[in-house]
């Protein structure tokens, strides 16, 4: 009888998992091409210890022809319980030129369940998304977002299978250096870890389209991670992406936790 309970206390305690302390943040970043300040982003982290949502609010200036102005929302959610969030839902809104996208992700476990895009995308020139492209995924932007104990290069140490409703690829990161973020102009002073990004593109995406392949092929993709404040949460401090068109950059300006 003694082992018995002994066995069923064991089981319970080896399936509950400690639920955190909530979690309520929020990171603004400044993005530029080539210099030229082309949109700003405000990230909302909000954390129950078991569940988590994420808001991600854009307003695109613009740049002549090379990118349109507009708007851009995004609301990722699903499980925080692990060592990392676990996607159950992802949803995207753009508005630019008067016109509206929209994409709508359900996961469950890792695994696609629903996906839905409108207007819908053409097929001609695409890699079609096969149904095993959509098992063991997470969102886009959840994928970013790291909980980890330390801010060492275990940091980098992932592979990042992304699903975002159209497209289908994984990002590989890999430990670089650590350095120290000094400036006064952005808005977090103190270290970082450095990781490369490899995106290996999978399916969805044009054969030919130029900016696929010059990621997957030619361009540089680089992010600073640092702290979120005593959260057990690290963020982007600084994304740099190397483009044809110039450095697409992504720095912070604001972190409030």
């Amino acid at each position: 009888m003694i082992r018995t309970s002994l066995a069923s206390l064991a089981l319970v305690l080896g399936l509950t998992q400690v639920q955190a302390a909530p979690v309520d943040a929020s990171a603004s970043y400044v993005l530029t091409l080539g210099g030229i300040n082309v949109a700003m982003m405000r990230v909302d982290l909000d954390d129950t210890g078991s569940a988590y949502t994420l808001d991600v609010k854009a307003n695109v200036a613009g740049l002549g022809a090379v990118v349109a102005s507009g708007t851009a929302n995004i609301t990722a959610k699903g499980n925080s319980l692990g060592s990392t969030l676990r996607s159950e839902s992802f949803a995207l809104e753009t508005r630019a030129n008067g016109e509206k996208f929209n994409v709508d992700v359900g996961f469950s476990g890792q695994n696609v369940t629903s996906f839905k895009v409108e207007p819908p995308v053409g097929d001609f020139d695409r890699v079609p998304v096969e149904r095993g492209h959509l098992t063991g995924v997470g969102d886009f932007v959840s994928a970013f977002v790291l909980k980890g104990g330390a801010l060492d290069k275990s940091v980098c140490d992932r592979r990042m299978r992304i699903f975002t409703g159209v497209e289908r690829f994984n990002l590989d990161m890999s430990f670089v250096d650590t350095d120290d973020a000094t400036s006064p102009r952005t808005g977090y002073q103190g270290p970082v870890v450095l990781c490369s990004i490899d995106y290996e593109p999978i399916s969805g995406h044009y054969e030919s389209n130029e900016i696929t392949n010059y990621l997957a092929d030619e361009s540089r993709i680089l992010i600073w991670y640092m702290p979120l404040g005593e959260t057990g949460y690290f963020i982007p401090y600084r994304v740099l992406l190397g483009t044809s068109m110039g450095d697409l950059s992504m720095v912070l300006v604001k972190a409030e936790s």
